[in-house]
């Protein structure tokens, strides 16, 4: 097994929305805000090389929205997900497996492009398999007026539309073992209904890709709440649990949303348990 940070391109939400609660004067301190109160953020996802397989983990907000909806999000930088695919050899016709965190836009929006003449939608990874989970599906498609606005149907409909849609099987319990994409997944209620943050065993390691549970370094203290997670009390007990696992069983904590850090490890302190250690990817697996 081999595996890579992908970059999909950078953008900025409002911190405020970002940290809930928290007041800007202590949130700054770890992610500092421009002038318009937004905070830079990632859409880093995660390519898994197995044998004949090649399993991306999320793959960002995609391209096919209008300026209007991407003027609300401020995208900066080069990255996209075409040039970190051709970075190492691949291309998005070489994907065998697309595995969604969830269905938000910004973790599921490149899953589907326009088709060549614009006048209707088709898969962006046209041999790829499309995994979710039934209850989140059902969620994401009958979506409440809180989250409305982030699960857009251009995003869900075309992919169960062309028969690529796969659900992953859950037996129950928050934790299990999956046979379809062969990793662990932690299944979490608060951000979203039946969130899934895959484990990854790796070169000795586990690397748990933190999606919105964790969105950044300046989210590992508990009370770190989104604004957008939809019961916020769960969240808190979910996070309690699984920063405490982290810093006991030293897994490393991989970012979907920091834009500056691509790894870290946890560790228990008096006042809870918090960051130990950043690192990137090269740092702690590519090393010599």
């Amino acid at each position: 097994m081999t595996i890579y940070p992908i970059e999909t391109g950078n953008f900025k939400l409002d911190g405020g929305a970002m940290f809930g609660v928290v007041p800007k004067s202590i949130w700054t301190r770890t992610n500092p805000a421009d002038n318009n109160n937004m905070i830079d953020l990632a859409a880093r996802c995660l390519l898994i090389e197995e044998g004949k397989r090649l399993i991306l983990i999320d793959n960002g907000l995609g391209n096919k929205q209008s300026e209007k909806f991407f003027s609300y999000y401020y995208r900066w930088g080069n990255h996209s997900l075409d040039k970190s695919l051709a970075a190492l050899g691949f291309h998005r016709d070489d994907i065998t497996d697309v595995f969604l965190t969830h269905l938000h836009f910004d973790h599921c929006g490149g899953s589907i492009q326009w088709n060549k003449d614009k006048t209707g939608y088709e898969p962006a990874f046209k041999n790829a398999k499309f995994w979710s989970n039934a209850e989140h599906w059902q969620w994401a498609t009958n979506p409440n007026a809180r989250e409305k606005a982030s699960f857009l149907k251009e995003n869900l409909l075309p992919m169960e539309e062309s028969g690529h849609l796969y659900f992953i099987d859950r037996i129950g319990g928050a934790f299990q073992n999956t046979s379809e994409v062969g990793f662990g997944v932690l299944f979490a209620d608060g951000h979203t209904e039946k969130q899934m943050l895959p484990h990854i065993n790796y070169k000795g390691k586990t690397v748990v890709f933190t999606a919105d549970l964790i969105p950044t370094v300046g989210h590992i203290p508990l009370p770190y709440v989104m604004g957008y997670d939809t019961r916020p009390l769960l969240t808190l007990g979910e996070k309690s649990s699984f920063v405490e696992t982290v810093a006991e069983k030293d897994y490393l904590l991989f970012f979907e949303h920091d834009a500056h850090n691509q790894l870290c490890t946890l560790k228990k302190t008096e006042k809870g348990v918090r960051l130990d250690q950043t690192f990137t990817f090269d740092e702690v697996f590519n090393s010599h």
